[in-house]
C-alpha cells in the first residue's frame, strides 16, 4: 500500500473508547464492511461520502491503523434499512430490530446527543439514515 495522503480525511468509529475498539477490530478483521451515520451529521463543510472517497481510520488513541475507500453510498429512511447492511455492519446482529436498538441506543446516548448539541434528540422510523459500504486496507 502506498503512503497515506495527508489530504485524506480521518473517519473515527464512534467515540474514543470500548465501542471504537470493538468497530475498528471488526474493520480490520474484515468481518465489518459497512457503516451508518445520520444524515443530519453531515454539513457543507463535511459532504456525504461517495464512491472512491478514502479516509484513514483512527483507533482509540487516534493512531491510523486502516485506510478505508468507499465503494458505496445510500441514503434511506431508518426504517427501511437492510437486513443486509445491518450484518455487514460486523458487530453479531442477526436482525434488523437488534441493529436498530444498539444504533438507537448510541445516537439517544448523553455523548451523541452532546455532540449535536441536542439533549431531547431522538430518531424516528424518518430519520435518513447514510449507509455507506467499504473496503479497508490495514496499515
Amino acid at each position: 500500500m502506498s503512503a497515506i495522503d495527508p489530504a485524506w480525511p480521518v473517519s473515527e468509529y464512534a467515540f474514543p473508547g470500548p465501542l471504537r475498539d470493538q468497530l475498528v477490530a471488526a474493520l480490520l478483521d474484515g468481518t465489518k464492511t459497512s457503516t451508518s451515520s445520520l444524515l443530519l451529521e453531515y454539513s457543507a463543510n463535511e459532504p456525504l461520502p461517495r464512491a472512491g472517497d478514502r479516509a484513514v481510520v483512527v483507533d482509540s488513541a487516534g493512531t491510523p491503523v486502516a485506510v478505508e475507500t468507499v465503494t458505496t453510498v445510500e441514503v434511506c429512511r431508518l426504517a427501511a434499512v437492510t437486513l443486509e447492511h445491518a450484518l455487514a455492519e460486523g458487530e453479531g446482529f442477526e436482525s434488523v430490530d437488534e441493529w436498530r436498538s444498539a444504533h438507537e441506543g448510541f445516537w439517544h446516548s448523553d455523548e451523541f446527543r452532546d455532540s449535536l448539541g441536542d439533549p431531547g434528540f431522538h430518531v424516528t422510523d424518518e430519520t435518513e439514515v447514510v449507509c455507506v459500504r467499504m473496503s479497508v486496507q490495514t496499515l
